[in-house]
């Protein structure tokens, strides 16, 4: 019996009773599973298909670091003919200093930042979030509108007044500024956090004679590990792949970075060892990969509970 003969068989048999019954209602009740089924299985496809083109650069990159330069972009495929594992080993001192060097630069800055952003950033949005004091709004305000400001409006004025101390060449002026609060989008991510945090703790505290930095310290910042993580995450991606600030105020090549390095092999007056390149590139994106997989959840808690207050 077809869906369409037990409807009409259902429907008059309620008829004959006195009742009525949507016929349009029995035919989406019964309708047949295999249709949700293949439903199910043509989203399924189309989301692995749009996996596989997001990734196929990455996992292209990876396959050309086992090629040979002569075979790189000759063949866009992701099958391996050949395994040169030659050009890991020469890449890691192709530019004359050990990669882990450029590797372990780049730690040194990414951990100053994270420290620097994670302690005044916090102190910061609590100024936002829960003082009040005179031209608050004001400041609130300018803060905000620094959001606005591209890098490359403020970069010169950063340079003349490093070069001025004699700290130009150094980790300094990458790693100082984050030590005063700099990145206003960390700021307004903390305060949209603590203004979702209950005040009658602070008040509690109060009364118990607690003072602003107890309350911080003891109360406001155990509660605030979602929007630490998620500081601490972003700071780590964007200072990891930030290239143009450390190119201009890192000029010797024992400050290099890792994204300095790696345009460091890319030479326009001699050929490029696009193997070795790639090699070094997928060494680079292992720490990201890794921070990635580990703190996804917190990363993904943080967004979604600061969103929602």
């Amino acid at each position: 019996m077809t869906i369409e003969d037990f409807a009409a068989e259902t429907a008059r048999a309620s008829t004959s009773k006195g009742e009525s019954v949507d016929t349009t209602t029995l035919h989406t009740r019964y309708r047949p599973r295999s249709r949700t089924r293949w439903a199910s299985l043509l989203r399924h496809a189309l989301m692995i298909i749009v996996v596989i083109i997001s990734l196929y650069p990455i996992l292209w990159m990876v396959v050309s670091s086992l090629r040979p330069d002569g075979q790189i972009f000759g063949n866009p495929s992701l099958l391996l003919t050949t395994f040169e594992w030659e050009n890991y080993a020469y890449g890691w001192t192709a530019l004359g200093t050990p990669f882990g060097q450029y590797l372990l630069n780049s730690a040194i800055i990414v951990a100053g930042s994270i420290l620097g952003n994670l302690i005044t950033c916090s102190l910061a949005a609590y100024a936002f979030a829960r003082l009040r004091f005179r031209l608050q709004r004001t400041a609130f305000v300018y803060m905000l509108i620094t959001l606005m400001l591209p890098i490359h409006v403020v970069i010169v004025p950063q340079y003349v007044l490093w070069a001025q101390v004699g700290l130009t060449d150094s980790f300094w002026p990458l790693i100082a500024p984050k030590f005063l609060a700099t990145d206003a989008f960390f700021i307004f991510l903390m305060i949209q956090f603590m203004r979702g945090l209950p005040r009658e703790l602070d008040e509690a505290a109060r009364i118990d004679g607690a003072g602003h930095f107890r309350i911080f310290f003891q109360i406001v910042l155990p509660l605030m590990v979602p929007a630490l993580a998620t500081t601490a995450i972003f700071t780590f991606i964007w200072v990891w792949n930030d290239f143009f600030s450390q190119l201009i105020f890192l000029t010797s090549p024992d400050n290099y970075t890792v994204p300095i390095a790696l345009r460091a092999f890319v030479d326009a007056q001699s050929s490029t060892s696009f193997g070795a390149m790639f090699a070094m590139s997928v060494v680079a994106i292992v720490p990201l990969v890794l921070i990635f997989a580990f703190g996804q959840r917190f990363l993904i808690k943080g967004i979604a509970t600061t969103g929602l207050k």
